[in-house]
């Protein structure tokens, strides 16, 4: 098997499966994923939650350009999983190859309420505690991920996440 000549970077809103599906191409291509949200609470010690309680989007915002700034220069032939924001950080196609995980706001719902840890899921993500403006921002962002992307996946058209993984190895080592 071919191995990665370039970063991999998810994107797409809050929920879509960024984390799951990084996991599940690594594990296929034997590789390694990182995931901006994991690296940024280990940087401040504290869950994502709680630094936007703390300190705010702005803050957290600022921190996504820190660890962007950090995988553009550190890191190379991973596979990367983003915050539903990191679209936002000016150097993202500097960064890797860049796929969004297309999904329905409908979709991305029903995907986190079925979930076996439905309730951490949901919890765990500041911007979707009101389904409301969350789909507002979801409706704001979905026209940047398109224009961002180099490839674009839509996971609502797969029945799980390896059938997804097999379907992105074809596309980033074609």
């Amino acid at each position: 098997m071919k191995a990665l000549t370039s970063n991999i970077i998810f994107i797409g809103f809050m929920g879509a499966g960024k984390s799951t599906l990084a996991k599940a191409l690594a594990k296929e291509l034997k590789s390694v994923c990182l995931d901006t949200d994991k690296i940024i609470e280990n940087m401040e010690g504290k869950k994502i939650k709680k630094i936007f309680d703390e300190r705010g989007e702005e803050y957290f915002r600022k921190l996504e350009k820190r660890v962007a700034l950090w995988l553009e220069k550190s890191v190379q032939n991973t596979i990367i999983s983003t915050g539903g924001g990191f679209i936002h950080v000016e150097n993202l196609n500097k960064i890797g190859k860049v796929i969004y995980l297309k999904s329905s706001f409908e979709g991305i719902v029903k995907r986190l309420k079925t979930h076996p840890q439905a309730k951490k899921k949901i919890a765990k993500r500041p911007l979707l505690q009101d389904t409301k403006k969350a789909e507002e921002l979801f409706k704001k962002r979905e026209s940047l991920y398109e224009r961002k992307a180099n490839f674009t996946i839509d996971v609502e058209k797969f029945k799980n996440e390896k059938e997804i993984a097999k379907e992105l190895v074809k596309l980033i080592l074609a």
